[in-house]
């Protein structure tokens, strides 16, 4: 009988200890899933943060050629595009696979200058190259941004008006006035911030497109095959149009905002005694921020032209004459909401109001930086007023001597296409200038340019040359 209880224990021993060993073999299993399960939500937290700090870590490359190419498409931009797109529908396209790798190039030789140097193109000019090449740039640059502003002035408060029913001078003098307030009282990394979220109002002529839903084939055939109409009229707004994407002002605010950027992230002291700390990831940094700028510019100019070929040129509009007229194009996009014309008049304004915001700073800033480093003045938006007031007041000076111009009774729109045209004249000895910088191995030393920026550059000299003089043979002789 005690061998029968000894046994029955062994057994119920047995069966509770097995028992126990599966509930704990369940326990270790459903632990080792939890802790999989825990670590795969670990990871994909990891991964999720990476890709937030490397998205981050993108933004944050973006600063001067983000900003230099919204500012690419200002108002005149826009009008000589739009004119282009009015003009000759989509006969014009085959402009932007050539000008595109040119303006990088440009761009990213005159960004470079600035990193190596520390110091703004005039600086540059005057410490390497005779008095009169130094004025004769500054002079052409000054120039060339004084009537811009002021078309750009004008072209804000035209917009405007389609909107708000107050004087045209009296828009104009607001427009100045708040621009000349943000520009000398807010400090520069907030400014700065504020100029790449405008670069948002470029977005309204790529959506516009896709609901418009043109002959992308065509598009394609149009952009990739050249059709040579030459004209004086063509000549002009092809002038035009390469004066516009390529663009003096860009030249001397590009490489002045990347010293602004280099004493903002302390690669150089602000008093310039030191040349910068440059490393390969700052030069790269600064070529993804060149190559999105440049980009951002040129699909939006191409885009432009779409826009206004597949609806104001197939609507019989082929002159743009008001800023109702530039509105009409966007009005595909809002068709289907009531008071669709209001509506694309309102979006037309934003846009114009918006990068001409971005765009007048940029040329009164880049007017000062040239003239401040020609005299030996204290320059730079990272300085306040008081340690840099000569600098504040040559960007007061060009915005109010801008404004001036829309009171001599010029038509804002014809006026936008026209600056265009000058900025293409100015460009093309300003090119040249860059090229002998850019390629002298005394101010460059190892980073000077190399095949592409060379060749871009030369090539962009060439081309604007070339179209400037046969525009200048074409006007003298008559032709039409």
């Amino acid at each position: 009988m005690r061998g029968d209880m000894t046994e029955n224990n062994s057994s119920d021993f047995q069966k509770g200890f097995q028992e126990s060993f599966e509930k704990t073999e369940k326990i270790i299993k459903k632990t080792e899933i939890e802790g999989l399960s825990a670590e795969r939500k670990i990871v994909n937290i990891g991964k999720s943060m990476l890709s937030r700090k490397r998205f981050n870590r993108f933004l944050r490359i973006l600063g001067p050629g983000l900003v230099t190419g919204a500012a690419d498409d200002d108002p005149s931009g826009i009008a000589t595009y739009s004119q282009a797109g009015a003009g000759y529908g989509l006969g014009l396209l085959w402009a932007f696979p050539l000008m595109y790798p040119l303006l990088l190039a440009v761009q990213e030789s005159c960004s470079r200058i600035g990193a190596i140097t520390g110091k703004g193109l005039a600086e540059v000019i005057k410490e390497n190259y005779s008095k009169k090449l130094l004025y004769l740039a500054v002079s052409l640059v000054v120039v060339a941004n004084t009537i811009n502003i002021g078309s750009d002035l004008g072209a804000m408060a035209a917009t405007t008006q389609l909107i708000v029913p107050l004087p045209f001078w009296l828009l104009a003098i607001i427009f100045a006035g708040i621009i000349i307030l943000l520009q000398v009282f807010v400090s520069y990394k907030k400014y700065a911030k504020m100029l790449k979220w405008l670069a948002l109002a470029l977005l309204a002529y790529p959506i516009t497109a896709f609901i418009v839903g043109p002959d992308w084939g065509k598009i394609i055939d149009n952009t990739f095959t050249i059709h040579p109409a030459l004209n004086l009229e063509t000549l002009y707004i092809l002038v035009g149009m390469l004066g516009t994407t390529i663009s003096p002002y860009l030249f001397f605010w590009d490489t002045s905002e990347v010293v602004e950027e280099e004493i903002a992230t302390h690669r150089m002291t602000e008093s310039g005694d030191a040349s910068p700390h440059i490393t390969k990831h700052f030069l790269r940094g600064l070529r993804i921020d060149n190559f999105v700028g440049m980009t951002l510019a040129s699909v939006t100019a191409w885009f432009i032209v779409i826009v206004c070929g597949s609806t104001l040129f197939s609507s019989g509009i082929t002159e743009i004459n008001s800023a109702a007229d530039a509105a009409r194009a966007i009005e595909p996009m809002v068709g289907n909401f009531p008071n669709a014309g209001l509506i694309a008049k309102l979006i037309f304004s934003v846009g114009i109001i918006g990068l001409g915001l971005l765009a007048i700073p940029t040329l009164a800033g880049s007017a000062s930086y040239a003239i401040s480093e020609t005299f030996g003045w204290k320059e730079g938006l990272h300085k306040k007023f008081k340690r840099a007031i000569g600098f504040y007041a040559v960007i007061i000076i060009a915005i109010l001597v801008g404004l001036m111009i829309n009171f001599l009774g010029i038509d804002p729109i014809k006026a936008l296409v026209f600056t265009a045209v000058f900025n293409g004249i100015a460009a093309v000895p300003l090119l040249l200038i860059i090229a002998k910088v850019g390629n002298n191995k005394n101010i460059m030393g190892e980073y000077k340019n190399g095949l592409f920026s060379n060749f871009g550059v030369r090539t962009a000299f060439v081309i604007m040359a070339v179209a400037v003089l046969v525009l200048f043979y074409a006007l003298l002789t008559g032709q039409s």
